[in-house]
């Protein structure tokens, strides 16, 4: 699998469990698992970009 494929397929998944991370946080009030899903959702779409730019670079 292409490294642009993968990035952008983690990058996803981090965003999905980062989602269900802050809907946990929220429902239980608990503001630091909030606060992760938070941090995670950004660090997947981070990540997904990085995966965008490797495939219009070639890499």
């Amino acid at each position: 699998m292409k490294s642009s494929i993968r990035d952008k397929t983690e990058g996803t998944l981090h965003q999905v469990k980062g989602s269900v991370k802050e809907v946990a946080g929220k429902l239980s009030h608990n503001r630091k698992l909030e606060a992760e899903g938070t941090v995670e959702k950004v660090e997947g779409k981070a990540q997904t970009k990085v995966g965008q730019v490797k495939k219009v670079l070639g890499k």
